[in-house]
């Protein structure tokens, strides 16, 4: 070993090491539309994860909002039929973006710190369309500190079709072995809670396999 050679104690069981520091955190929206500049953002939901006691990674801290279509929102009805929302139903109690976005912030930011992580990272299916609509509200409301890195993502239609030879998030759910009903699909709490159970899975999975040892050695 030369004299600029250390041996580093790596602990996976740690979350702040698992994602070479970042903290991945589940989201899920559904929208009037597909452009993230000009539709509305109709519901977010989002999901933080933890370690448990011997290294496995588990949900944890969850939010929720049905978000009021900002001024000047398009409204696609095929979009509206095809997630069965009605952005004019007053039993949504529907928020404005400010308030949906600063509150999930807030959590991220909060969870981000208590794990000693540099950044948090979104984890979504087909996570480009979430992540384009989270930051299109994120850059509209013009909130501070945005704690998500700004093109650093997880993609678990890609680690589920490496992994599980489906990328289709129902697909891959029963490959895993977890349960999905898809009378309650495209709510964006239930398809983060299922997307969140997936992602564990596969990184958990990998744990199994051996693929990532509780400790390593790095010279």
């Amino acid at each position: 070993m030369t004299e600029t050679q250390q041996h580093i104690t790596v602990d996976y069981n740690l979350l702040k090491n698992r994602f070479r520091g970042f903290f991945p955190v589940i989201i899920d929206v559904e929208t009037a539309g597909f452009n993230a500049k000009t539709d509305a953002l109709l519901e977010l939901a989002a999901i933080t994860l933890k370690m448990d006691d011997k290294g496995f990674l588990v949900a944890d801290k969850k939010c929720h909002f049905h978000i009021q279509p900002f001024e000047g929102a398009n409204i696609n009805l095929d979009s509206l039929k095809f997630n069965g929302i009605d952005p004019n139903n007053p039993l949504r109690g529907a928020v404005t973006e400010t308030i949906a976005i600063s509150e999930l912030f807030k959590m991220v930011r909060h969870e981000q710190k208590a794990a000693d992580c540099q950044r948090s990272v979104i984890v979504a299916h087909n996570v480009a369309f979430d992540q384009n609509f989270l930051m299109a509200a994120a850059e509209r409301t013009a909130i501070k500190r945005n704690p998500f890195h700004p093109f650093a993502m997880f993609d678990t239609a890609t680690l589920s079709g490496f992994m599980l030879g489906q990328t289709v998030l129902a697909k891959a759910c029963q490959v895993a072995g977890i349960p999905f009903d898809p009378k309650q699909a495209h709510s964006a709490l239930y398809d983060t809670e299922r997307t969140t159970e997936l992602f564990c899975y596969m990184v958990n999975q990998l744990k199994h396999l051996g693929g990532f040892p509780p400790i390593k050695d790095i010279k």
